[in-house]
């Protein structure tokens, strides 16, 4: 049965894999040179420049980063490939974030709800009744498998550990993110305001 165009749908690239830092600021060169179809598949799948070991994980890969990318502006791309490793870390959260309005809203109620109880860490099921309250705005959530479920849970917990919000993906505790000024500058400059307050209340108190 074809969806109704005005029904709200989530449409979330968690299964695609963590922040993948190193392979993102490789994607990132490559936009900001302006490259055309046939110099990237050059660079992804001829030259694997994102050293993967085959061609389809490569593809698969550079295309989720692209798509990521691509919803934010150049400036943001610059960053990501010549800033240091903490400073491309958080580009690419933002453009995690900016792909993913799951994600978005899993750090507005659940994280934010954390620091404010000044709870210690994060638990999976945490993330299980998140997806559960988020299906009333999208019943499709009911049909996705409990292992992709779980997966998405697993990828969003890695992408909180690799900005430092949480110690580990094992232990999920808690800390503030020291959010970079450049980027609170680049989200400002760029009027990306709901992701910059999304991000500023998880800083220090």
């Amino acid at each position: 049965m074809p969806h109704d165009s005005s029904t709200f749908h989530y449409d979330s690239d968690l299964i695609g894999g963590s922040l993948m830092v190193r392979e993102s600021r490789i994607v990132a060169e490559l936009l900001l040179a302006g490259v055309d179809d046939a110099a990237w598949k050059a660079a992804i799948l001829d030259e694997n420049r994102l050293q993967k070991a085959r061609p389809a994980t490569a593809k698969r890969m550079a295309q989720a980063i692209r798509k990521r990318l691509e919803r934010l502006p150049e400036p943001f791309w610059q960053v990501l490939h010549e800033g240091d490793d903490q400073l491309a870390t958080q580009v690419a959260f933002c453009a995690a974030l900016a792909r993913n309005l799951l994600l978005v809203e899993f750090l507005e109620t659940v994280v934010a709800d954390a620091f404010v109880t000044q709870a210690e860490c994060l638990e999976p099921y945490q993330w299980d009744d998140f997806l559960a309250d988020r299906a009333y705005r999208d019943p499709a959530i009911n049909g996705w498998t409990a292992s992709s479920r779980r997966k998405m849970g697993q990828v969003a917990f890695r992408m909180l550990s690799e900005v430092g919000l949480i110690e580990s993906a094992r232990s999920r505790r808690l800390q503030p993110l020291m959010l970079r000024p450049e980027v609170v500058t680049l989200l400002e400059r760029h009027h990306l305001i709901r992701l910059l307050d999304c991000l500023s209340a998880l800083g220090p108190r």
